[in-house]
């Protein structure tokens, strides 16, 4: 039988757990690293956020101000 399984993982102890189990059990594998991807409009809007911060335009709120917006 021949297959390929692609595990998406996120941390580093995740990846030593995998890597154990594909030496262990002599399973040939290859680690390839992704960049993580961002929705380009998302990415726009934070980065025009953190413009306008640095710009002096954004504003400050309080623990109680953020805790009131779920009210």
């Amino acid at each position: 039988m021949n297959a390929d399984i692609t595990f998406h993982i996120t941390n580093a102890k995740q990846m030593n757990a995998l890597k154990a189990i594909g030496e262990a059990l002599q399973v040939s594998f290859e680690i390839v690293e992704t960049e993580p991807s961002y929705n380009d409009e998302m990415l726009k809007k934070v980065t025009k956020g953190k413009k306008e911060i640095k710009e002096g335009k954004g504003i400050k709120l309080s623990a109680e101000d953020i805790d009131n917006l779920w009210k």
